[in-house]
């Protein structure tokens, strides 16, 4: 179990800040912060803000209610009081994470895409209790390694007819493994796939990928996976002749897809190769919308796939529909919160500086204790711009609309230039080391992907928290699912 230690002594935050939150925060969370800051001695307020553990699965943290933006400032004052102590890598990153805006995100789903049961995608973020909420509301998972499954079914009270081997081109060892474990459904796009799967699994559910238009999207899938429709055909008569069960059909149209359009014509090919499962003597049971769905435009992608599925499938009765989300979930679940641990700036009074923040060149470099090696992989592999802003300054987490700014650069910890977070930040100039910096939206293809290169360590979850008005529902849900186990 994750545990932070208790350290006592005097907080050096103004607890000012309380009054900025939510105004239906304040009440419960001004009265949460006070018994933070009043009981450093005990471990329950060292570590929460609400003198509070609530403790659900042994092996994983312990959660807590209330605003994430209290939680992300009780992890700068635990910071400050365990710098305080000495300890080692007392100023380390974290995220904070909550559950509520997870299944917030489902209730979305399910309202506009009842049809389609979600087969979250582990890669996007393995978080575990991601998994376990998501399990609880009744998703399924997408997985593309035998380490991806394991991951799955190691949490217990989840059946390999949940999970998805979404990998068109696997190894065989993968696909034997698969077999052991109980895992039918897996894709392929090739034949050579057909041939691997032919020799090592008996209980076969395949399904076919099929290309797809992905050009609307911020990651084009089609140049390494999909079967174009013309060798279909082709490809379902190998599969007849190798014995093997086709029962559907899946593409994607890439990830982050920012036209929702194109899910129509995708369920248009799909139709078509339903037809052609038929002519080769198959009966396709599965439709599977792939991922790509962003937040933004969620609802809008809803319409045309509801659209399309009523225009090219109207007999559905026997027809189970599934789609592959993942950056939907989880990107605005996680925040995450940096320590500015070095800066470069004049060797002058940043009174003296121009105030008025019109000049077009940097002011400051700001250095924090996170990177692209690590949480912010995304701005490389997820073309992801950050937009940080302050969380503490000079010990206090009020920062003043008057104070000036300036045009800055936030570097990451290594010794690599290209580990560049943001090459253009308007910051206060008065910035030093010390201080924190805050950056929304960090759930998606962030420490999934993250490494430990140059020593660093990858930025850890210190705080779940159960979510606002959904935290009685979280609860519910993964209590429920617990005692299942």
């Amino acid at each position: 179990m994750f545990t932070v230690e208790a350290v006592t002594g005097s907080c050096p935050f103004d607890t000012s800040y309380f009054h900025t939150l939510p105004h239906d925060q304040e009440n419960t969370d001004l009265a949460v912060s006070k018994t933070f800051v009043t009981s450093l001695s005990a471990k329950a307020t060292a570590d929460s803000p609400a003198g509070e553990e609530i403790s659900i699965f042994p092996s994983l943290p312990p959660l807590y209610k209330g605003h994430p933006e209290v939680h992300m400032r009780a992890g700068v004052m635990r910071a400050a009081r365990l710098a305080e102590a000495r300890q080692p890598d007392a100023e380390k990153a974290f995220l904070v994470a909550d559950l509520g805006e997870v299944y917030r995100q489902h209730q979305r789903w399910v309202a506009a895409l009842p049809e389609v049961q979600p087969f979250y995608a582990v890669k996007c973020n393995p978080d575990p209790y991601v998994i376990r909420l998501l399990a609880a509301l009744g998703a399924g998972f997408d997985c593309s390694s035998n380490a991806e499954i394991s991951n799955i079914l190691d949490v217990g009270g989840i059946d390999p007819s949940r999970i998805i081997f979404a990998n068109p081109c696997k190894p065989t060892s993968f696909i034997q493994n698969a077999a052991k474990m109980g895992i039918e459904m897996m894709t392929f796009d090739n034949a050579d796939e057909l041939y691997k799967i032919a020799r090592v699994h008996t209980s076969e559910k395949l399904v076919i990928r099929i290309l797809t238009d992905d050009s609307k999207s911020l990651h084009a899938f089609g140049v390494k996976f999909g079967a174009p429709l013309v060798i279909v055909p082709a490809l379902l008569a190998k599969a007849r002749e190798l014995g093997l069960s086709v029962v559907g059909v899946s593409f994607h149209v890439g990830s982050g897809c920012y036209d929702p359009s194109v899910y129509s014509d995708a369920i248009k090919r799909a139709r078509a190769v339903f037809d052609m499962g038929k002519e080769a003597g198959f009966t396709f049971n599965l439709l599977d919308i792939g991922g790509g769905f962003e937040d933004a435009f969620f609802e809008q992608a809803a319409e045309f796939i509801t659209h399309a599925i009523d225009q090219y499938f109207p007999d559905r009765q026997d027809l189970k529909i599934i789609a592959e989300p993942g950056r939907y979930y989880v990107s605005k679940a996680f925040r995450l919160a940096a320590n500015i641990i070095a800066r470069r700036a004049p060797l002058v009074d940043v009174a003296e500086h121009d105030n008025r923040g019109t000049s077009d060149q940097p002011v400051a470099m700001y250095y924090i204790n996170d990177g692209i090696f690590s949480a912010f992989n995304c701005i490389i592999f997820d073309h992801k711009t950050m937009h940080p802003y302050v969380l503490s300054l000079n010990g206090s987490f009020h920062v003043p609309e008057s104070e000036p700014r300036g045009l800055s650069i936030i570097w990451g910890p290594t010794c690599d230039s290209i580990d560049c977070v943001s090459p253009r930040a308007t910051l206060p100039r008065a910035l030093q080391v010390g201080d924190w910096l805050g950056f929304d939206n960090m759930g998606a293809y962030t420490t999934s992907a993250a490494s430990q290169f140059n020593g660093f360590e990858v930025s850890s979850v210190v705080y779940y928290t159960l979510g606002g008005a959904e935290a009685t529902k979280v609860y519910q849900a993964l209590s429920t699912f617990a005692a299942s186990l």
